[in-house]
């Protein structure tokens, strides 16, 4: 079941931990990737802290949608609204649920939210994601993160993609 998250209330703990591995997961690839040299420690950079702590605060001009399996929320999406429609700056399913539908509910669900275009940028090395977000109809387009390893993406429902 996707849903619209709780962050003021139930859902706060589980997003934070959702993020949190999110965040993990990606800075650990970043080095893996040559994308960010080895951090001195484990510690998420202080920019991610208050996406973890407080979500509520760090997420309160977006749009959060939470999966839910067996009473379990295992998956996460938001949404920050632009000039354009919205940008996804945050898709994570857990790994042990993967297979299952969840990211591509999640999607899904991000993709009926937004009033007009929907943008993402992915990390080129994420390949599978990519794949997720060309089925459902997202183009490459002209990258608007100066980070050379960023695939900008964007899904138009005007243009059907």
């Amino acid at each position: 079941m996707i849903r619209a998250a709780d962050l003021r209330g139930a859902d706060a703990v589980a997003v934070g931990r959702l993020v949190e591995d999110y965040l993990r997961q990606t800075e650990s690839e970043k080095v893996a990737h040559g994308a960010a040299p080895a951090p001195a420690s484990d510690a998420l950079p202080d920019a991610y802290r208050r996406e973890v702590d407080d979500p509520a605060d760090a997420y309160g001009d977006c749009r959060v949608f939470v999966a839910e399996l067996d009473g379990e929320v295992v998956g996460v999406v938001v949404l920050r609204p632009d000039a354009e429609g919205v940008e996804i700056k945050r898709l994570w399913a857990s790994p042990e649920v993967r297979g299952r539908g969840v990211g591509s509910g999640l999607l899904d669900a991000a993709i009926a939210a937004g009033s007009g275009d929907v943008r993402l940028s992915v990390w080129d090395w994420r390949g599978d994601v990519i794949r997720l977000y060309e089925s459902r109809g997202f183009v490459r387009v002209p990258s608007w993160d100066a980070r050379p390893a960023l695939v900008c993406m964007r899904f138009s429902p005007r243009e059907g993609s």
